[in-house]
């Protein structure tokens, strides 16, 4: 019994330590997320914080996250994406991995809002 005891603690302990020296060993890197934040600071732009509580927009923004979750084809980036209702008008915000996930997102977001009730302001990421 000790046996077993002394194997778990020196294994933790190696464990450990290993995970420090990785630690140590891997470059720290900032993310740069200025030019979003920027543009989100812009006081025309709305950003969720900003947008009525009333129910009809948040049933809107509910229904539309709840298909982008239903889409298994979306990266996690493109599953949290921003979406901004004001009156039935819907505007998406955020990163996505390719054009076509851009393009799928806005294709949610319009089956649900209507064509021309979605301003689709999503950046597709490393452009």
């Amino acid at each position: 019994m000790k046996r077993i005891a002394l194997t778990l603690v020196l294994s933790s302990a190696l464990l450990g330590l290993g995970t420090v020296t990785m630690a140590q060993n891997s470059p720290e890197v900032a993310p740069d997320n200025s030019a979003v934040n920027a543009r989100d600071r812009n006081p025309a732009a709305m950003t969720a914080g900003q947008q009525p509580n009333n129910k009809s927009d948040l049933e809107l923004i509910r229904k539309i996250r709840k298909g982008l979750i239903k889409d298994h084809s979306l990266s996690l980036l493109a599953r949290n994406v921003k979406i901004i209702s004001v009156n039935g008008s819907v505007t998406l915000r955020g990163p996505v991995n390719s054009e076509d996930e851009k393009t799928k997102v806005a294709n949610i977001a319009q089956t649900v809002a209507g064509a021309d009730k979605v301003d689709n302001q999503l950046d597709v990421k490393g452009q």
